[in-house]
């Protein structure tokens, strides 16, 4: 997500470098930079005046102090400022109300309400511990009501039934008169969307609001509609008392101009935002994170959290056990590793929250095809029998055939496999002697080398 603008803001970091303090002629054509890289990213040009001009107020003059460039002075002017537009800080969700505590959710057609109305039942039931309703009001898509169903029982929370020939407002009423009857904390309210904004749609959203009285009211949408984001959610804003913004598709072919624009033009802060279709891609909207994401400087706190999330902490002990027994490092822990790796987000989600220093190895790699490698590797390791995953010594050519067509894959790709865990096995061997610096060099050699999709 807004990779021009990181790899523009790069280029003038070192272009500054030398310069004493900030001035209106070195940040001349900084600003340039900056300006070029917000409009081709999809930035409403409102935003991007209003961003360059405190920019500006802000840097021009400022001393540089300590070990610090000019440059670097001026991309911490950029961060903060961006952070700023972008909300500041993070918002959660108010739930401040005599329950069910009703969340509306608005946007158009294609935005992924009904997605997301799972992945925050959820995140509700998980980080709140509420006990959650869900329920369509959309009577126009045939098939907005079954998604909604199937997407609720796997979010694990409850569903309350509606037909196409209710009235929006009818289900609203009914479903909150069965929440407070069945003591439920949270009602989420799927709405109906349309393919463009129409006076009709507005007047429905309108009176689905009055009948619902929500605690929150989210607009989502897409973060890949560019300039007519901007346009979408002023009309929403109009007709709404909008509380925050679930900004979806965020792992999409998208330029992010969204994140910057549609905070400015409602005045909501972003709350969520959403990346795949599992119902685990939901992720709190941290303004400073994804300013530092912007900048290059990556997204530590919530690279920990992400596996804090997914790790199985007792497959963990289990490895870090058999380190210290002396009993070794087997394939059926590197399978482990690499499943912990996926949970994760894979090594697309890895890598776009590490700082742009320490991910340089993976510039240019196909990350598609490394997912798919890596896919591989499992299904490798699934075609050993249980002792030959414990004792991959075993493993000679008879073997090796039968494994590779067990897998579907050539026997190269199996002494391929082969290699790469006797790389890590050696890495977890310096380890358990102490030399982490060895340790490191090799995990070097092997990110930048060894791992598939990286060659």
């Amino acid at each position: 997500m807004l990779e021009n603008l990181t790899s523009r803001l790069s280029r003038v970091v070192k272009t500054l470098r030398g310069e004493a303090r900030l001035t209106e002629s070195n940040m001349a054509d900084m600003l340039r930079e900056v300006r070029m890289a917000l409009l081709e990213a999809d930035v409403a040009l409102p935003v991007v005046r209003d961003l360059i001009g405190r920019i500006k107020e802000k840097a021009q003059g400022a001393e540089v102090i300590g070990s610090l460039t000019p440059g670097q002075a001026l991309v911490g002017v950029v961060n903060r400022e961006l952070a700023d537009i972008m909300g500041g800080s993070a918002s959660e969700l108010n739930f401040a109300t005599t329950p069910p505590a009703v969340i509306l959710l608005a946007g158009l057609q294609g935005a992924g309400k009904t997605t997301t109305a799972g992945k925050l039942a959820k995140y509700i039931r998980e980080h709140h511990k509420k006990k959650v309703l869900t329920v369509s009001a959309d009577v126009y898509r045939p098939a907005a009501i079954k998604q909604l169903e199937t997407v609720t029982a796997q979010a694990g929370a409850d569903f309350f039934p509606s037909s196409a020939d209710q009235k929006p407002v009818d289900i609203a009423r009914d479903a909150i008169n069965w929440a407070k009857t069945h003591y439920h904390d949270v009602l989420i309210l799927d709405t109906a969307g349309r393919l463009g904004i129409d006076a009709a749609m507005m007047e429905e959203i309108r009176a689905l609001h009055a009948a619902a009285n929500p605690i929150e009211t989210l607009f989502v949408v897409d973060a890949m509609l560019g300039q007519d984001a901007v346009n979408t959610a002023k009309a929403f804003h109009d007709a709404l008392p909008l509380s925050g913004i679930v900004l979806t598709k965020l792992d999409g072919d998208s330029r992010g101009g969204a994140a910057l624009s549609v905070r400015h033009i409602t005045g909501a802060p972003i709350k969520f935002s959403g990346i795949g279709e599992k119902l685990s891609g939901l992720e709190v909207f941290h303004p400073e994170r994804m300013a530092g994401r912007i900048l290059g400087m990556g997204d530590i706190v919530s690279l920990v959290e992400e596996a804090q999330k997914g790790m199985d902490l007792d497959a963990a002990k289990k490895v870090a056990d058999k380190f210290r027994s002396g009993e070794g490092f087997d394939l059926e822990d590197f399978k482990s590793q690499i499943g912990q790796m996926r949970s994760m987000g894979g090594l697309a989600g890895l890598m776009d929250k590490l700082p742009a220093q320490l991910s340089q190895a993976a510039q240019g790699a196909d990350m598609g095809r490394a997912e798919r490698d890596v896919r591989r590797m499992e299904g490798i390791i699934n075609a050993m029998t249980p002792g030959e995953r414990k004792h991959p010594d075993l493993i000679k050519a008879k073997r090796k055939q039968r494994i590779a067509k067990g897998a579907g894959v050539q026997v190269q790709e199996v002494n391929r496999l082969l290699k790469q865990f006797e790389q890590m096995q050696a890495m977890m061997k310096q380890m358990k002697k102490g030399g982490i610096a060895k340790m490191m060099r090799g995990m070097g050699r092997f990110m930048g080398g060894g791992m598939p999709g990286m060659r």
